[in-house]
């Protein structure tokens, strides 16, 4: 576990050095924690800096974790992209392919899962109209793209159902994401009692069942 110290910021150029190293150590978090066990007073100490100077540059916890969200939001949207380059067949198959690419890719980004599953109750609390504001913006250009890369995957599925397919999968994946990732106790309880198994649930065969059924549900009849 690395704390690093700095010096205090003084020109534009080591203030913006001073944010990225902020939001890369709270990445780094992210990956040994969840996103409700990431603390400030924790990542200030790994930053080096005291509680109250990250605060000279994010004004709560949440405004950094929604900061990250939209850096990872874009990451992933060229993960996908790429993942669909080559999508060819009949609608049937691009479709099976999209999904396929989408569950792919999330389930590679697992910070990026936890934050969406964290977004709506947690991460959007206990900001300012201006940070909301900056986040919104930001998910809109991320959504934009992410509309493209859908409609050019499968064509058939127009803006409307691309857009209706988008809003429902980003909630699924972060439902499912969630009851995937349960606390001690609920595993727990899974090893104790053989016959939970049933209704217990795996990140990505049930995201692949929801996604499937979803996109069949808005494709053009």
């Amino acid at each position: 576990m690395r704390v690093t110290t700095f010096q205090r910021a003084r020109s534009e150029e080591q203030r913006a050095a001073r944010r990225r190293a902020i939001l890369g150590t709270a990445a780094a978090m992210l990956t040994e924690m969840p996103v409700a066990d990431l603390s400030l007073n924790e990542l200030s100490r790994r930053v080096g800096l005291a509680k109250s100077n990250v605060l000279k540059y994010f004004e709560s916890r949440e405004a950094v974790l929604l900061e990250l969200f939209g850096i990872e939001f874009d990451a992933w949207v060229e993960d996908l992209r790429t993942a669909l380059r080559d999508v060819t067949g009949s609608p049937s198959q691009r479709g099976e392919q999209l999904v396929d690419a989408v569950v792919r890719t999330l389930s590679a980004r697992p910070v990026f899962c936890d934050l969406i599953s964290a977004q709506a109750s947690v991460l959007e609390r206990n900001i300012s109209a201006d940070v909301a504001l900056t986040f919104k913006r930001a998910a809109l250009r991320g959504y934009e793209g992410l509309l493209t890369v859908v409609i050019a995957a499968l064509p058939q599925i127009g803006v409307d159902g691309a857009s209706r397919f988008i809003a429902s999968a980003s909630m699924l994946a972060g439902t499912i994401w969630t009851h995937s990732h349960p606390t001690a106790a609920i595993l727990a309880a899974y090893e104790a009692d053989p016959a939970l198994a049933a209704i217990r649930q795996e990140f990505e065969p049930a995201l692949r069942e929801a996604l499937t059924t979803l996109l069949y549900g808005v494709l053009p009849r």
